[in-house]
């Protein structure tokens, strides 16, 4: 009982010294998981981007369309699959970060950490060179998808009682477009015959023009995209999400330790 009487009147004040070792121990984990959680949702919502553009590029009515009526030997179909299976592993590869580096931090686990990190890791890998492609091979899926429309046009020119009559009148409903320029100058009974009423072409654009301005807009936003995503992956997820914070938390402590430690028996 004298021991117990002599350190509660000790002048050092131990007790306030260990509420405020706690309340900054309890401010900075409050301040870690909040800045944590809200870098991880801003991942999450990167990798639904990805998701979400990847499912209109595979499922949209301008792609799918000349996907549908691309003849085997054509190319446009290998590449308008792979960039929808790529997206969809980024975009998973992306959330399944997010939600490990989420749930590390609430359990404080060095292995959902590290495998987070390596999550990080391997979609940053597989960004780089999807965005390599996509400037490198630029012209490539533009080429590819005006080839398809330029093979289902002349068969319907050449063969006005073509199957290809149907898939060329719904590419110009979907493209809002009439047609195209041609060397030949035979072009009118194709358009009377195939082009609806308000899908005219209008100050000397054709369906190659439409298309072109589609795709070149579409790609816009995937290379903006990517770009946001790699550098968001670098400057902040990989550093703070996937920080070890276990012995970060655990050293908040030791000011109290050393300050028990100075009390005399």
């Amino acid at each position: 009982m004298a021991h117990l009487k002599n350190k509660a009147l000790l002048p050092g004040l131990p007790g306030q010294v260990f509420v405020e070792v706690m309340v900054n121990t309890a401010r900075g984990r409050f301040l870690i998981f909040s800045f944590k959680a809200y870098v991880c949702t801003i991942d999450k919502l990167l990798g639904l981007s990805i998701a979400t553009l990847s499912t209109v590029t595979r499922y949209g009515l301008h792609f799918s369309i000349i996907s549908n009526i691309a003849p085997e030997s054509s190319c446009y179909r290998d590449i308008h699959h792979a960039a929808f299976y790529v997206g969809v592993f980024l975009s998973m590869t992306l959330i399944l970060a997010a939600l490990l580096s989420a749930v590390a931090t609430v359990r404080e686990s060095r292995c959902l950490t590290a495998t987070a990190f390596f999550c990080f890791a391997l979609a940053f890998c597989g960004m780089i060179p999807a965005l390599c492609w996509r400037y490198m091979h630029s012209t490539e899926v533009e080429d590819s998808m005006l080839d398809v429309y330029d093979l289902v046009y002349e068969e319907v020119r050449r063969n006005g009682s073509s199957s290809k009559r149907h898939e060329l009148t719904l590419i110009h409903e979907i493209f809002l477009c009439c047609g195209k320029h041609s060397p030949l100058g035979d072009t009118a009974a194709v358009e009377h015959n195939m082009c609806h009423p308000g899908t005219e072409r209008t100050a000397g654009q054709d369906c190659l023009q439409e298309m072109h301005g589609f795709l070149k807009k579409h790609m816009g936003f995937v290379s903006t995209l990517l770009g946001i995503t790699i550098g968001f992956t670098v400057a902040v997820p990989v550093p703070v999400c996937s920080w070890p914070h276990r012995g970060l938390l655990d050293n908040a402590g030791k000011p109290l330790k050393c300050a028990l430690k100075e009390i005399p028996p």
